[in-house]
């Protein structure tokens, strides 16, 4: 067998004894004549046997893992190749096997060798789920139950974990790669993966029923507008009026609830930013994938363990005003960072763009007034709107619909303010028009029927849209 990355021969322990082989049950006695014996269901009987060849290959891959620990030199691993790996891996569990007078099949082995490899290089049970490009989020509620969203539905798999000692040997593996820490004293993180996926995880004593995990997987192709066009979105016409709004600088919140498709709005936008701007980014999690040549790159720090060394958005946002930009990218405004991106937007850095947790364009507004107000900022409430009717020129509201598409349900204006209200206008929406059978919702886009009160801001810069852009869909 190989031996480069097996320990040196004097560290390493004695050899594990095979685990003991219980002696074969008795048969049992035959049933009498005139005794009528049930049969189970072939189903039934199927689904057992699976389950049980399940739980035995699962013993056998913890005593392997355990073998693989104590051969595997792991501080060679680390320049070490896949393919070379893998064989180490093959050859010590191949002859742990013969130790332990275990025999597989072929399917078996090779299963067995890619478990134990996602357990040594990668997240153990979690890593077929973050290799599958059609997963969007991976959800574990305990060791035992692991939910999967695809095209916006949830899903149980039956992958699992064999314990919750193993469930949080993983989450532990996770939050240190990061210098981060989670234990009883400490019971929720958040991370980022290697390949950008959001993490986040809650363990006992909070986490009643086991470790909550929850991971927004990192999407490495980036999806363009005429992506999103072509996935129904949004319509063409709205494409061509948000195009002249972003390139013409407008100020541009985008809205929605949780997995409503912000960040890949706000990414989508992005690319009709012109490529000679400098743009800073400002987020919790770097998700954005701006293309444009000159961007710069800022992550909130969350606090120690001592409790120091945080940096927010705050900080971050603050900085960047000092950092000469033409325009700031917010990538979630939800504390009193709101005061600072207002302010840049009333300042001279126009065309900045965030997204907002919010269920309408009118509902954006009065979060941006309470965080105001949670910031500690004592203003007239008069005074907040006209800030806020001043920086904002435009709210973009996105919106996962029940069947778990994803939709901008409405793109709607900032026009001002009348007293102490501020006027909006609705310049295109998502009209619901039925149910499929097989509950698929029946809608489409349309415009409001007004006319956009930047149209000649529109103009002025070269983008003179027409004007049946903005008539309603139907002749309505």
């Amino acid at each position: 067998m190989f031996n480069r990355f097996k320990k040196p021969a004097e560290t390493l322990p004695p050899p594990r004894p095979a685990p003991a082989i219980a002696a074969p049950e008795q048969p049992p006695a035959p049933p009498r004549p005139d005794a009528v014996v049930p049969k189970p269901p072939a189903e039934a009987a199927a689904a057992d046997k699976e389950r049980k060849r399940r739980a035995r290959l699962g013993d056998i891959k913890v005593e392997l893992h355990k073998r693989l620990l104590e051969n595997l030199n792991l501080a060679a691993l680390e320049h070490a190749s896949e393919a070379d790996l893998r064989a180490e891996i093959a050859a010590i569990a191949s002859e742990s096997l013969g130790e332990m007078g275990v025999v597989l099949n072929k399917d078996e082995r090779m299963a067995l060798n890619q478990e134990l490899y996602f357990e040594v290089m990668g997240l153990g049970p979690l890593e077929p789920l973050l290799k599958d490009d059609t997963v969007n989020d991976i959800l574990v509620n305990g060791p035992k139950r692991i939910f999967v969203e695809r095209a916006g539905k949830l899903q149980l798999t039956d992958i699992t974990f064999k314990d919750e000692r193993h469930l949080l040997r993983i989450i532990d593996k996770i939050v240190s790669a990061v210098g981060r820490r989670v234990d009883e004293s400490n019971p929720y993180v958040d991370a980022r993966l290697a390949d950008g996926s959001r993490f986040n995880a809650m363990v006992p004593p909070i986490a009643v029923d086991g470790s909550l995990v929850s991971i927004r997987k990192f999407k490495k192709e980036k999806l363009g507008v005429a992506d999103l066009v072509r996935f129904g979105a949004f319509s063409e016409d709205m494409a061509v009026y948000l195009e002249a709004a972003v390139a013409t600088r407008l100020n541009v919140i985008v809205s929605g609830g949780t997995g409503s498709g912000k960040t890949t709005t706000l990414n989508a936008l992005s690319s009709f930013i012109d490529n000679s701007e400098r743009i800073l980014t400002i987020e919790d999690t770097a998700e954005l994938q701006l293309q444009q040549t000159h961007v710069g790159r800022m992550e909130s720090r969350p606090p120690n363990v001592e409790g120091r060394g945080a940096v927010t958005q705050r900080d971050c946002l603050r900085n960047a005003l000092r950092m000469r930009p033409d325009r700031i990218i917010v990538g979630e405004t939800r504390g009193e960072e709101v005061i600072d991106m207002l302010q840049a937007m009333n300042t001279g850095h126009d065309g900045s763009m965030t997204t907002i947790h919010a269920n309408s364009a009118r509902d954006a507004v009065s979060r941006l007034e309470n965080m105001i107000a949670m910031a500690g900022i004592e203003m007239p409430i008069k005074a907040v709107r006209s800030q806020i009717s001043s920086a904002v020129n435009l709210i973009v509201q996105a919106s996962r619909l029940q069947d778990g598409s994803r939709r901008m349900v409405s793109i709607t204006e900032i026009t001002g303010m009348e007293g102490e209200v501020i006027t909006m206008q609705e310049v295109f929406r998502y009209e619901r028009l039925g149910l499929e059978p097989d509950g698929t919702i029946i809608g489409r886009f349309t415009a409001g029927g007004m006319r956009s009160h930047y149209a000649e801001r529109f103009r002025q810069w070269g983008y003179d849209l027409p004007a049946s852009i903005y008539e309603p869909a139907g002749g309505k």
